[in-house]
Order: C-alpha cells, then structure tokens, then sequence
C-alpha cells in the first residue's frame, strides 16, 4: 500500500519520514535500489521533493547516491545503532549538565506536560502519543540547557532518532514503565543533583540502545 503526503507541509521531509520508517524497520534491505521515478510515481509528487528526501536521507547515511547509477539503500548496522546513541548520549549530558542550573519553575512546566502526556499516552496504550511526549521530553532538556547549537544539533538528528523510538518502543506492550523513567528523570534533574542525573539518563540511552540492537537482530533473523 502507497504511503500519500500532505499537501501545505514540506513535502521532501514527509518522504523522508516515510523512507526512513522503512530502512529502520528493515521493510528496504542494505543494498536495495531506489530510483526517483519511482518514489515520485508513489507519492504523487515530482522528482524535486524525492531529491530532497533522498539527499537528507543520505546525510544521516541511510542511503548512499552513486550517479548515474542510483540511490542504494545503507541501512543500519550495530555500529551505526553504537555510533547515534553515543553522539546522543554525548549531546544530552552536556544539555543536562547545563538544564539542571534553570531554578525558574515556569521554565520547567512544558517537561512537566510531556511526562503527564506520556503518562496519559500508557494509560491508553497509545503508542504514537507516547512517542510524540517522549520526544518533546527530550527536547526540552535541550531548550532548558540555553545552547542554542546544542539544540541545532540535536534537531538535526530528531527525525532519526524519531524513526529508532518508534520501532523500539513497540517492544512494550505495557508503556508505564517508560513513563516512570522519565518522572524519575525529570525529578532528579530539578533536585540539581548532576551525578545522579547523568546517571539516569545514561542508563535510560543505554536501554534504548539495546532495544534498537535487538530490533536488528529481529530483523537478521
């Protein structure tokens, strides 16, 4: 079944989206072609919006461009899985370190939804909602951290790491669990204790990052 896109939005990152959803997924396998023609004749949409999707794609070095000969699909491996989480991890202790400093209450309160909608989100089992809350969580450590390369930084690999949390988070059927990893998160982190909240958050990426590895052993076998 074609996936369509919504006209009014940026076209090139909702093929993107789609993409990527696929390659991380493993529904494209490592080495697989894909041609412009095509994508464009799937979604309905010229070959300028495809060209963009593809070269973003080939930035976070899911699919590598060969003219004349194609675009080929990279894919995944373990290394690339070690490779994200790591910049992540190194990303968001230096976000951390420098959040935790924020003594203004008023500040906090958009994390404080995020976990509630979280909560609300393994309350009905919804997935998607748990994914959009648990991503906003994790933006505001960087909004809170007042770096705004930082931020950039983080921005430019959200939508991979956007695409990882959705396959991985559909190991657990009961999502209560996250959902109090991220309050015992957020709650050391305005204690100000910055040992015990680097420790939290490695140990949270670290999980992530051995979801996703079996995911791919899933998908090798």
């Amino acid at each position: 079944m074609a996936d369509t896109v919504k006209r009014g939005e940026s076209l090139g990152a909702q093929i993107a989206n789609v993409l990527r959803q696929r390659i991380v997924r493993g529904e494209i396998a490592p080495g697989e072609r894909i041609t412009e023609e095509a994508l464009a004749e799937e979604f309905t949409v010229s070959r300028g919006p495809v060209r963009d999707a593809l070269t973003q794609l080939s930035f976070e070095k899911l699919v590598r461009i060969q003219r004349p000969r194609g675009v080929f699909v990279v894919g995944l491996t373990r290394d690339d899985v070690d490779q994200l989480y790591s910049l992540r991890g190194a990303l968001e202790q230096l976000a951390l370190s420098r959040a935790i400093r924020v003594a203004d209450g008023a500040r906090w309160a958009a994390m404080e939804d995020a976990v509630r909608r979280m909560t609300e989100a393994a309350d009905a089992g919804d997935h998607a909602a748990f994914v959009v809350a648990d991503l906003d969580f994790h933006s505001q450590i960087y909004a809170l951290a007042d770096h705004p390369r930082l931020e950039g930084a983080w921005r430019q690999y959200l939508p991979t790491f956007t695409a990882l949390l959705d396959v991985t988070i559909n190991h657990d059927d009961d999502l209560h669990d996250s959902a109090a990893d991220h309050v015992a998160l957020m709650d050391v982190m305005r204690g100000g204790d910055a040992t015990a909240a680097a420790e939290v958050l490695t140990a949270h990426l670290d999980g992530a990052r051995e979801r996703m590895l079996s995911e791919l052993t899933a998908q090798g076998s």
